[in-house]
């Protein structure tokens, strides 16, 4: 079996499968969890460079599914609720690192990941920040086992509170950690809530910017955030889908693509959870993780079924 697993065709052929076969992105991001829990995943790092390319192109594609206008009305207008948001949650993720005696750097990774767009920033901050080889890992395992269960258990509770599609993309934005889990959630809510998602995860995750800049010079470092180009893509398809709407019914087939296309990255980025990922995992980072994001995403649906954040933006 282990000779099997070593041929990245094994992991393209079952998610080309899924593509066709399966709907929902949690249900192959088991899937492909089980299968590297139980037998193992060899090429984690060939399966890793695929999810990530297949996120950035199915992001892209699913512009083609947005209005322009739509785009730029939800991301001007939460601007001001990412800042927010993520002061809120870098200030909270600090005192509960002190709490759980976390390490500093742990401590920041993990906060930034969870502040803003969980591996990405984590990756973005690391060398920002000078932290260990270590501390990267846990904090990635630690923020990937967190995505994997909100992208499950996020859809179940906004539809038990009859969260509207707006609301639940305003708070799976917010509130779970990675683009593709974001998505992932979204995209099995409704197609509104994936438009609201994607928009105001994208306008999150611009904040990655800004954040490891000044990482690197409280550290004194060189390194330099690298500039996320996949979303000057999401942007590039949704003016195209706005100035040609004769060819509609191709655009949609081109954001419906996408859709499968994530399926597919779910399902690889579930196959790197593997058991030595999770022995890196220390306790005190695992709580600190864990109670930082159910703080963000109890405060965060609070303020939304309140009415306190809320875009009331006509789609």
């Amino acid at each position: 079996m282990n000779k099997v697993l070593e041929k990245p065709m094994f992991w393209i052929v079952i998610a080309v499968l899924l593509t066709v076969f399966e709907k929902s992105p949690a249900v192959a991001l088991c899937i492909g969890a089980a299968i590297s829990l139980i037998w193992g995943n060899p090429i984690q790092k060939v399966t890793g460079g695929y999810s990530k390319k297949l996120l950035q192109l199915s992001v892209i594609l699913l512009g083609f599914g947005l209005q322009l206008a739509v785009v730029l009305r939800v991301g001007l207008a939460s601007i001001g609720l990412t800042l927010v948001s993520i002061s809120l949650t870098m200030a909270v993720g600090f005192m509960l690192a002190s709490f759980f005696r976390v390490d500093r750097n742990l401590g920041i990774l993990l906060s930034s990941g969870t502040a803003i767009c969980g591996g990405s920033a984590i990756a973005a901050m690391s060398p920002a920040i000078g932290a260990s080889h270590a501390q990267t890992a846990i904090a990635m395992a630690v923020v990937f086992l967190l995505n994997g269960l909100g992208l499950i258990i996020f859809p179940h509770i906004g539809t038990s509170l009859g969260m509207s599609q707006t609301d639940f993309g305003i708070w799976s934005a917010l509130a779970i950690h990675d683009t593709s889990s974001v998505v992932g959630a979204a995209a099995i809510y409704g197609t509104q809530a994936l438009a609201v998602a994607t928009t105001v995860k994208l306008t999150r995750a611009l904040w990655i910017l800004p954040l490891s800049f000044a990482g690197a010079k409280l550290n004194r470092s060189e390194s330099k955030a690298k500039f996320p180009y996949f979303l000057l893509g999401f942007l590039l398809a949704a003016l195209i889908r706005s100035y040609v709407p004769a060819l509609d019914t191709f655009w949609d087939g081109m954001a419906l693509t996408g859709k499968k296309i994530m399926v597919a990255t779910l399902f690889l980025v579930g196959s790197g959870l593997t058991v030595t990922e999770l022995k890196k995992i220390g306790t005190g980072a695992l709580l600190m993780a864990v109670t930082l994001w159910v703080i963000v995403s109890c405060v965060s649906l609070w303020a939304i079924k309140s009415g306190l954040i809320h875009l009331n933006l006509p789609m």
